[in-house]
């Protein structure tokens, strides 16, 4: 009898032992499942509240590193001589000239420092820091280069644009107006792409003649081609590089506005010209550039259509309008130096504002 009731005993005791051990598991179970979805939860926050933090603080160090910049460093920048042909060009002399040079470098600190950056983005960097330094190099010179020498450059960076974008992306075209796509042949395409860098640095270098002018028309420019970007859905790391692009200039801006303190010169205009080609070829929609920069192709590119014309096949066209577009306004039209920016900039987003529509 005392053998049955211990072996009872036994049994009892490990069967709530067995129990016991199983709640204990299930408990452990509980306790690790809540840990884990805490953890995933935490990872979730601190992922999108992270990634977004990050670029907040990034803009912010873009704009005040910028301005910082600018105010310690204008003092080593190269004087400008004047130019003799430009309206008011003898006003300009004496001033710090290739601002670029420092908005651009800390532009490319600030997108390495905050951006989210592949291996085409990091080439497009290159590309901008080298439209910069072909810049800073003539406006650092005695003597100014040639036309010849700066469009062979500014030609090589292009055709490097066009092999880097087609090694990367597709040769697809969206026409924004229709949304119809279609493919040009990849030779076709690059000849178009080298074609359209080359005239966005000129006709962006062409249009720096007036105190805030290319630098307030670039970022409307650039903020249209952002918008264009998140409202077909294309927002990627690029668009994060044009909001950090835009703070620079706006910092440059600061010290730039009538009277200006210092001048972007080439430095500045030919890598803001290439940042907005390789903006609007980044959309899909390359031959968005005609209407979200029309009023920097009509103020620097109608001097450089006459001088060709001019000069290789002997035609005189548009003789009494004054080139670029800003001289004709301040000589002929007697605008201000502020009417011109201000005037060339609202054409420009009223057309910013038809492109924005279409693509919605």
């Amino acid at each position: 009898w005392s053998s049955d009731v211990c072996s009872s005993d036994l049994n009892i005791s490990f069967h709530f032992g067995h129990v016991n051990d199983r709640i204990c598991k299930n408990s452990r179970n509980i306790q690790s499942l809540q840990k884990g979805n805490k953890k995933q939860m935490i990872n979730f926050i601190a992922g999108e509240a992270g990634i977004k933090t990050s670029a907040f603080i990034g803009i912010l160090f873009a704009f005040a590193a910028t301005c910082l910049v600018m105010w310690k460093g204008m003092g080593m920048l190269p004087r400008d001589q004047g130019r003799e042909f430009a309206v008011d060009g003898k006003k300009s002399a004496g001033k710090p000239r290739g601002a670029g040079f420092l908005f651009v470098l800390v532009f490319i600190v600030a997108a390495l420092l905050f951006g989210q950056v592949s291996r085409e983005m990091i080439i497009y960097l290159i590309l901008t820091g080298a439209a910069m330094i072909t810049g800073f190099l003539d406006d650092c010179a005695k003597t100014p280069w040639g036309e010849y020498k700066k469009g062979f450059l500014d030609l090589l960076i292009a055709v490097m644009v066009a092999v880097t974008f087609l090694n990367f992306n597709s040769n697809e075209v969206t026409i924004l107006l229709t949304g119809a796509s279609f493919a040009i042949p990849p030779i076709v395409f690059g000849i178009l792409v080298v074609v359209l860098v080359w005239v966005s640095i000129n006709v962006t270098n062409c249009s720096d003649g007036v105190d805030g002018l290319s630098g307030t028309l670039t970022i409307i420019t650039l903020m249209i081609i952002y918008l264009v970007d998140l409202l077909q859905s294309r927002g990627d790391s690029f668009s994060y590089l044009i909001l950090l692009f835009c703070v620079c200039i706006l910092g440059y801006l600061w010290y730039n506005a009538t009277p200006s303190r210092l001048m972007m010169g080439d430095a500045g205009s030919r890598a803001m010209g290439l940042f907005i080609s390789i903006a609007v070829l980044k959309t899909g929609s390359p031959f968005l550039y005609i209407p979200v920069a029309l009023v920097l192709i009509l103020d620097g590119g109608l001097g450089l259509v006459k001088i060709f014309l001019l000069r290789f096949l002997k035609i005189r066209i548009l003789t009494r309008v004054r080139t670029p577009l800003h001289d004709q306004a301040r000589k002929v039209w007697a605008w201000s130096n502020t009417q011109t920016v201000f005037r060339f900039a609202i054409i420009q987003i009223m057309l910013g504002a038809a492109v924005i529509f279409i693509a919605m």
